[in-house]
């Protein structure tokens, strides 16, 4: 009898465990709690040897270009001046470039959009998801891959919450059609820094919404991590009637917010990059760390952004999901026993997303500390540039590893 796997949550983690499971002979189903298609979303990514590996052996087509090439990074100073220009060379997709070959390659009938999960029951032979529309769905195993904010996790394990950093990510996209010849040339083929003191940009041109990644019509992502209080987010997080959100939908970001961010740009990041950003309607979000105390309960288990919420400096979220994803299906391939699986599972994907988060804090300990003063400012810089310079190497290292040892 063909087993069958309730998928919560139909983003990239969700999308990766259903194809992966379907391999291995798995019934599938994806509940998706949104009515959106979600390949609208934006953020630009970095991609990763594993990850590459992994959308091989789901069979997405690889003949098209993943995502941009760059070819080296620049570090400029806040006047515009180039601090360094080295050789490095990546390839930057986007959130959305990976998200639509995997929904379109999932047969129509398994993907269920509006299905918000409400409770989560098992026992020994079954598990059975419960939505708020009253319906029930009752398979073999549970995946929670419903993000940050999880009800799987929220259900059963409601100790793991976000905590947040201390800071926040202005992220922008501007259009490549924008931009004069002078950025194309110095923009388009770098990965760029400013590091102000205790702050951090990065920025590099990305596949457009649609995939596109043809010059002169894609993306250019910036991200800028700023010190922010609680009390500050609270205020940032209020809409101009007064109203207060946890995270406030960007349409409703204050005026005088966004004018305030555009003029620190103007006075601490370089002017060929300020411009864009000025150029651009920002938005930001909070950055949390997020470590589920384990990933597997009886029946249900929990992966991606679910179990663990990395601080995006790594860069290596979604490879993550991806290793997650080939490891529970690995570890039902190999063992007989869906106890003995999930379990095997769950110690190693606990330890991949315990050294992850780890990463993350110790980088963002390094240049984001809120500190504004001169003692130290270069070398914490110089220190923050190196960090960048050679993470590549350690996430494709660890995503190898993990990946080999799956």
């Amino acid at each position: 009898m063909t087993k069958r796997a309730l998928i919560i949550g139909g983003s990239l983690a969700g999308m990766f465990a259903a194809h992966l499971l379907r391999a291995n002979g798995w019934r599938v189903d994806v509940f998706e709690r949104s009515a959106e298609d979600l390949a609208g979303r934006g953020a630009g990514l970095g991609s990763h040897a594993a990850l590459v590996a992994i959308l091989e052996r789901i069979g997405i087509d690889m003949s098209a270009p993943l995502g941009v090439p760059i070819p080296r990074y620049v570090w400029l100073d806040e006047a515009g001046g180039v601090v360094a220009d080295v050789p490095r060379p990546r390839l930057m997709t986007a959130w959305s470039r990976l998200y639509r070959p995997l929904k379109d390659l999932l047969p129509r009938e398994l993907y269920h959009a509006s299905k918000s999960l409400t409770h989560v029951e098992q026992d020994e032979r079954s598990v059975t998801a419960i939505f708020s529309d009253g319906t029930r769905e009752t398979g073999d195993l549970l995946i929670g891959a419903d993000g940050s904010r999880s009800a799987v996790r929220t259900q059963l394990a409601p100790q793991a919450k976000p905590e947040y950093a201390g800071y926040i990510a202005w992220r922008a996209l501007w259009p490549e059609a924008e931009a004069t010849e002078a950025q194309r040339e110095l923009l388009y083929a770098r990965n760029a820094f400013c590091i102000p003191d205790g702050e951090l940009w990065v920025s590099y041109p990305v596949p457009a919404r649609d995939g596109d990644v043809t010059p002169g019509k894609r993306d250019y992502n910036i991200v800028w991590y700023r010190p922010a209080d609680e009390a500050a987010l609270a205020d940032m997080n209020t809409d101009a009637k007064g109203a207060r959100h946890e995270q406030i939908p960007p349409p409703l970001i204050r005026e005088d917010v966004i004018d305030a961010v555009k003029q620190a740009a103007r006075e601490t990041i370089a002017p060929a990059l300020a411009d864009i950003f000025v150029a651009s309607r920002p938005y930001f979000q909070p950055i949390y760390d997020l470590a589920a105390p384990q990933l597997v309960f009886g029946r249900a288990i929990i992966m991606g952004d679910a179990a663990f919420v990395a601080r995006p400096h790594v860069g290596a979220g979604v490879t993550k999901a991806a290793l997650d994803a080939a490891c529970l299906a690995d570890a039902l391939a190999e063992h007989d026993s869906l106890s003995a699986a999930l379990g095997a599972y769950g110690a190693v994907r606990k330890g991949a997303g315990d050294w992850i988060i780890s990463r993350a804090r110790e980088f963002g300990a390094i240049c984001i500390h809120g500190k504004k003063d001169g003692a130290g400012r270069r070398e914490r810089a110089e220190r923050a540039w190196q960090e960048y310079l050679h993470m590549p190497d350690r996430i494709h290292e660890w995503g190898l590893t993990a990946l080999a040892a799956e």
